[in-house]
């Protein structure tokens, strides 16, 4: 059987590289074409070479070299994805990738609440305080004895679509403050006015009407003014059914043409799952815009890591070619081979290494931190709890 030639005569010629790995994401990466070389020989020599022939060539070994890049690339994308992948929900242009370099790795980020304050502000939308969809503004005008109006038909809307189903969030109709019955705006000195004008209270109260009276009283004597507006008269306000409007008090003829404003979202916006202001963006780890770590980029340890695991992949290859042939028949005898023992070896060290970086990446994860800073801190608050307190002498 013929060797497989693994040490080629100019071991600088980039154009061995060019073309061997199957599909060439590295290749156009100097250091990553000089390592392929020496990894090659590195793994040759492992495997037994030149005492013992390999039954594959070298660029099988720079295809192996090029998958053990790529799954630990493969690697720190998952553990990006773990950290960040709701920091960037919905938010990320999965075009772009503005948050990931050049190179491939993840861009360094401060802490922020992502996905919570997302939830927040569905949470304050409900009481109009923030939130995605857009609160529209309408009005209707109203006409003299006519107390009900139908706000889906009736009414201007700004939205300017009147089939869709309203959700009102807020009506613009109330009488005055019950204060402005009994404080009287001209009363007190010009003086008086002033001072309360410089401290900016001046829309409040006039200086004779609150110095000598606590202010329980003002809002005792308030709520009995609406108490009794909303008992005996046609006080101010509305009553909301099914998108249909009623007025208290009925409108009179004097109020022909007057319009009360009324805030509301659309029913279509409420319901819709799927947000318009999504489109193009980071929806699921499927369609993170991660790209393959820069070969150059990858630290010592890490390609180190990478030697170890394309020679046990090598390794399982070489098992799995050389298990084909259970034994080599000779003249006095037959060879047996080594195959089923090295792939089984190439399979436990791949494991291994894989296990390795697992650990490693989950002992430097955000929630790991999290848990590593809260035991510093109980840890610190113990020995702060058995130290002396001062005894101060008075």
């Amino acid at each position: 059987m013929p060797k497989a030639d693994y040490i080629y005569s100019d071991p600088t010629n980039a154009n061995q590289i060019t073309g061997s790995t199957p599909y060439g994401i590295y290749d156009s990466d100097s250091e990553f074409v000089t390592d392929s070389l020496n990894v090659c020989k590195w793994v040759a020599k492992r495997l037994g070479h030149p005492v013992m022939q390999l039954e594959f060539d070298s660029g099988s070994i720079y295809a192996m070299f090029e998958e053990a890049v790529s799954e630990y690339s493969l690697q720190m994308n998952y553990y990006n994805t773990r950290n960040w992948m709701w920091e960037h929900y919905a938010s990320t242009n999965r075009e772009s990738g503005s948050v990931f370099s050049s190179t491939g790795s993840h861009e360094p980020e401060s802490a922020h609440l992502g996905t919570s304050f997302i939830l927040s502000e569905q949470y304050g939308e409900a009481v109009n305080l923030g939130g995605n969809l857009t609160l529209y503004s309408g009005s209707i005008t109203l006409t003299g004895s006519q107390q009900v109006y139908d706000l889906q038909a009736d009414s201007s809307l700004e939205s300017g679509d009147s089939n869709t189903r309203l959700e009102i969030q807020r009506v613009f109709n109330y009488g005055k403050s019950a204060a402005l019955k009994f404080y009287d705006p001209y009363a007190g000195s010009f003086d008086q006015q002033q001072m309360l004008d410089s401290m900016g209270m001046g829309n409040v109260s006039p200086a004779v009407s609150f110095i000598l009276r606590p202010l329980h009283y003002d809002v005792s004597r308030m709520q009995a003014i609406e108490s009794n507006d909303y008992l005996r008269k046609s006080n101010y306000s509305f009553e909301l059914i099914n998108n249909k409007l009623r007025i208290f008090p009925r409108p009179k003829s004097d109020d022909a043409g007057d319009k009360v404003y009324f805030q509301y979202y659309l029913r279509s916006d409420v319901t819709d799952v799927t947000k318009s202001v999504n489109n193009s963006k980071v929806s699921d780890p499927s369609n993170i815009p991660y790209k393959f770590i820069t070969y150059s980029e990858i630290n010592s340890a890490g390609r180190q890591w990478i030697r170890k695991y394309a020679l046990s992949i090598s390794k399982e290859l070489l098992g799995i070619i050389r298990s084909k042939y259970a034994s080599m028949p000779l003249p006095n005898g037959e060879v047996t081979m080594d195959g089923e023992s090295l792939k089984a070896e190439g399979r436990e060290e791949k494991q291994l290494l894989m296990e390795e970086i697992k650990e490693f990446l989950e002992s430097v994860s955000l929630s790991e931190r999290a848990r590593q800073e809260q035991e510093q801190a109980d840890a610190q608050q113990s020995v702060l709890n058995k130290a002396p307190l001062n005894i101060f002498i008075g």
